[in-house]
């Protein structure tokens, strides 16, 4: 950021890299003026005056997975190789003369265990195998553990963060799924609020006063052609017929609406019911019986 003095006006500027399509960054910067940028973050505290990273309460946690999976992973790697050190009861110190001189002379040196080998030590040696324990059994549940403090330090299930649902049945699994929804409810509803309601405002204003849209009575009845409504995407269930079944119920028994449930789905229930309206009336005049009775009304 920085500031740009003409005329007394103090103006401020961001500067944003440059990326292709495919990602590559071109080693230029774009500067644009601060008043026609959106800054997208949340205010954690009263004291904060920047943004700060979604991750920052659980990164660390993150780190120290990878860093313990990283220690592991050697340790795993050393304990897979066997390892065999010679022990010797009786060292001869160097120097010595005579037929014992001789014999420890004798040397391990470059030797290698295979399957099936059988070999002769030196007198007085013995063999000692190393063998570390392993670590992987308690790893699993040690990362199972950071994955799941981790997900609820950003609003989520383990389940949803590990993608492991080895451990619930439909009940746990669904509670999980609706608490994970809330958590993306209020995600989505401030991505609406505070920067795609905006987007959309001002390129329907940049399109009547550039004549790309001509609207005569814009200016006039500017709040009625600003109303929109934004379907965030849908969400499947774990069994649908479930589901099906409930939502017919709470239909019938007025607990809920049409316009919920299609919002649920990530669908617009006005256009579901006139493509449903176009269809029926297809069957109709192709003869077609589904076997329901609003076919033949």
């Amino acid at each position: 950021m920085a500031l740009n003095t003409m005329n007394s006006i103090v103006q401020l500027h961001n500067y944003f890299k440059q990326y292709d399509v495919t990602g590559y960054y071109s080693g230029k910067s774009e500067r644009i003026v601060a008043d026609d940028v959106i800054f997208l973050w949340n205010k954690k505290r009263p004291s904060q005056i920047r943004e700060m990273s979604e991750m920052s309460p659980t990164i660390t946690r993150i780190k120290d997975v990878n860093s313990y999976m990283e220690a592991v992973s050697v340790k795993e790697r050393v304990a897979a190789c066997l390892s065999v050190f010679i022990r010797r009861q009786s060292p001869t110190p160097g120097g010595s003369i005579g037929r014992q001189g001789k014999q420890s002379n004798a040397s391990y040196e470059g030797k290698t265990l295979s399957p099936g080998m059988i070999m002769e030590l030196n007198p007085g040696d013995d063999v000692s195998v190393v063998n570390p324990p392993a670590q992987g059994a308690s790893a699993a549940d040690f990362v199972r553990l950071q994955q799941r403090l981790t997900g609820s330090g950003q609003g989520i299930s383990y389940e949803a963060t590990a993608r492991d649902m080895s451990q619930v049945n439909y009940s746990s699994a669904r509670q999980g799924l609706l608490e994970d929804q809330k958590t993306y409810q209020i995600e989505q509803q401030y991505f609406v609020d505070h920067l795609l309601t905006e987007i959309y405002e001002t390129f329907l204003i940049s399109a009547v006063l550039s004549g790309a849209i001509a609207i005569k009575d814009f200016w006039i009845n500017k709040k009625k052609y600003m109303q929109h409504e934004w379907t965030p995407p849908g969400s499947k269930w774990i069994d649908p017929i479930k589901e099906a079944n409930a939502n017919k119920v709470s239909l019938n028994t007025n607990q809920t609406t049409l316009a919920e449930i299609a919002a649920s789905s990530g669908q617009d229930w006005k256009e579901i019911i006139d493509q449903r309206a176009r269809e029926l009336e297809y069957m109709r005049q192709k003869g077609v019986n589904i076997g329901d009775d609003s076919t033949k009304k």
